[in-house]
């Protein structure tokens, strides 16, 4: 799995990347201060399966604090996005190319209205987030649309003279955008489409390439900076506007406080928690900014956000599973860690898909799998659920 941060320009977009990642990036207050896209490791949260075993887990990645396990997500912070980019402009281009592997996308806004279209700075309220959220989605619908019209009118053609299956084609021609062959099935279906692609025109093609954006690239709106007013009025006013969106206030920049200060040793601090602990000598101006940062982020809203965009994006778009590997006699590996490993595996996943996961071998050489918890054996085509620990058994 792999989780595309992106946005206008200067909006925060590699503070939130940073924040979820902790990577040594550039975070500058000018656009255009990402240019090659940010890889790093974020960690999605849940709520850690060693407590139905009253034990402690050990994780070989991640961590687990107070029982809740951090699982180990693919995350990639591209260049800034600018109106026209899926023509050129900006580092469009770029940006768009950076995108094609990604299964979920987090667009983070600044919901101040605090930067212009071109990634400027400007007083709070003087610019609509809303229109960050359109532009976005429009540059994305015309980057989809562009690579569907390459070389579209010999395509169709060759479709009809050739009697070839459009959905296999088309499916083929988008699969580097993660396009399945559902998805276009559901874009047929759902669109009323006429059987012979000669006939489709330019409005029949943009429906079919904004549907198949949708699906294939989900997107959940971080909506940066929350503890300002006017972003939390604004943050109101979009989820009445974009109902069908996930909409998530944060604050990128004190979740980074917090978890720089986590890291020297100052503050105990669980990623997605409404308070912290103090562990080291703090200065008067540190007391101030942990106390501004409890009082007017943790406490008004609950928690910085950033744990709970990830999450979303992870858990209620793609809605993927946590599993972990486990012994029915020993939950422990050769070294003594207890359940040092959980995967995440898409919807709908089998045992042998788990299998698979942890070794080809395993999954050439299937006999069963266990269900820890139950004890009891289940086969290859048993559907896994969220938080299962499976024991698989194979031919040596």
């Amino acid at each position: 799995m792999l989780v595309g941060i992106v946005g206008k320009a200067n909006v925060g977009k590699s503070t939130f990347f940073k924040a979820l990642t902790m990577s040594d990036i550039l975070i500058a207050n000018y656009p255009f201060a990402t240019i090659k896209p940010n890889h790093g490791i974020g960690y999605s949260k849940i709520d850690c399966v060693d407590t139905f075993f009253k034990t402690q887990c050990n994780p070989r990645f991640g961590s687990c604090i107070n029982h809740h396990r951090f699982v180990p997500v693919d995350v990639i912070d591209v260049a800034g996005l600018v109106p026209g980019a899926s023509e050129g402009l900006g580092l469009g281009n770029q940006f768009l190319g950076d995108l094609n592997e990604a299964d979920v996308l987090i667009n983070v806004i600044d919901a101040a209205g605090a930067t212009n279209e071109k990634g400027e700075p400007a007083n709070p309220g003087t610019f609509d987030p809303s229109n960050d959220i359109r532009f976005l989605e429009r540059e994305l619908d015309m980057w989809y649309y562009q690579i569907m019209m390459r070389g579209w009118e010999r395509f169709a053609r060759t479709l009809k003279q050739e009697g070839k299956d459009p959905v296999k084609a088309i499916s083929k021609q988008m699969s580097g955008l993660r396009v399945s062959e559902g998805m276009v099935i559901d874009a047929f279906r759902l669109l009323e489409l006429p059987d012979d692609v000669s006939l489709w025109g330019e409005q029949e093609l943009k429906a079919i390439a904004s549907y198949l954006r949708r699906k294939s690239k989900p997107m959940v709106i971080a909506a940066n900076k929350m503890d300002l007013p006017e972003a939390r009025h604004n943050i109101k006013k979009l989820k009445e506007d974009f109902p069908e969106l996930m909409i998530i206030g944060c604050s990128a920049d004190y979740e980074l406080a917090l978890r720089e200060a986590n890291k020297k040793g100052l503050i105990a601090y669980e990623p997605g928690a409404n308070t912290f602990e103090v562990k080291g000598s703090l200065n008067e101006q540190q007391k101030k900014a942990l106390e501004f940062i409890q009082k007017n982020v943790l406490d008004a809203c609950g928690s910085t956000g950033v744990q709970d965009v990830l999450n979303h994006a992870v858990f209620d778009l793609l809605h993927y599973i946590a599993v972990y590997p486990g012994g029915v006699n020993k939950l422990a590996d050769k070294d003594g860690n207890v359940l040092p490993d959980c995967f995440l595996m898409p919807p709908g996943s089998t045992a042998l898909d788990f299998a698979f996961r942890l070794h080809t071998d395993f999954g050439k050489n299937f006999i069963k799998a266990i269900d820890v918890k139950t004890k009891m054996p289940v086969g290859r085509e048993h559907k896994l659920k969220h938080c299962d620990v499976v024991e698989i058994m194979a031919n040596k």
